[in-house]
């Protein structure tokens, strides 16, 4: 069996057992039963598929007025930002302070125009992962498609050229590899969702796995 299939086997097992509630850390800003890092870890499904700035293109579309697609140069001529914000990834790290560079989401939004029956999303990486979101989450005002972090290129084992950050969530709602954006009218649950992993994620009431944040 290839490590990446043992990989995502161990963390179906780790949802379906659940989780116990975790106490607050001794910083008010990491999230219950985080542990502070300060070197980046890289957690991905082991699959680094072929992407790169001469090859890479975001699309959206679905429930929209105007289906956009852009290329890594057509991105990086829109408005660029430099947002601050915690990282929380569901396998208990959290970096603080990371300063990330790219394009807000919402900036992307108002582009594509969504319809009024648009109320979900699918984010969509290269290496065919998928994660959901509910629009007004997208547009919060610190998601951001990013191309830099640390004033650095986003590597690729980290999903550059370009990842999705959602500060507001576990970090496997940012998909590495960005390649589309889907708009529409239901809720459509991504990969890990399907696979025991709390369909909201918000770090703050430790929604890791489905069925709430801790097992009953």
């Amino acid at each position: 069996m290839p490590n990446w299939m043992k990989l995502i086997e161990g963390k179906i097992r780790v949802a379906q057992r659940g989780a116990k509630p975790s106490a607050q850390g001794p910083d008010a800003r990491i999230p219950p039963g985080q542990k502070q890092v300060s070197d980046f870890p890289v957690l991905d499904l082991g699959i680094e598929p072929d992407v790169r700035p001469d090859n890479w293109t975001l699309r959206l579309h679905g429930l929209v007025a105007h289906e956009i697609s852009v290329d890594f140069r057509a991105f990086s001529a829109l408005s660029q930002t430099t947002s601050m914000s915690d990282f929380h990834c569901v396998t208990r790290w959290s970096q603080l302070d990371m300063v990330w560079k790219g394009v807000m989401a919402r900036d992307l939004v108002a582009m594509a125009q969504p319809l009024d029956t648009a109320a979900f999303v699918t984010l969509q990486g290269a290496d065919g992962y998928t994660t959901n979101l509910p629009l007004e989450a997208l547009l919060d005002d610190d998601v951001i498609v990013a191309t830099r972090v640390l004033g650095e290129s986003l590597t690729p084992e980290h999903g550059g050229p370009a990842r999705l950050v959602v500060p507001r969530r576990y970090a496997w709602k940012g998909a590495k590899w960005l390649s589309a954006i889907e708009f529409h009218a239901e809720d459509r649950p991504g990969f890990w969702e399907v696979r025991g992993y709390h369909n909201d994620a918000d770090p703050w009431r430790e929604e890791r796995f489905s069925g709430g944040g801790f097992e009953t």
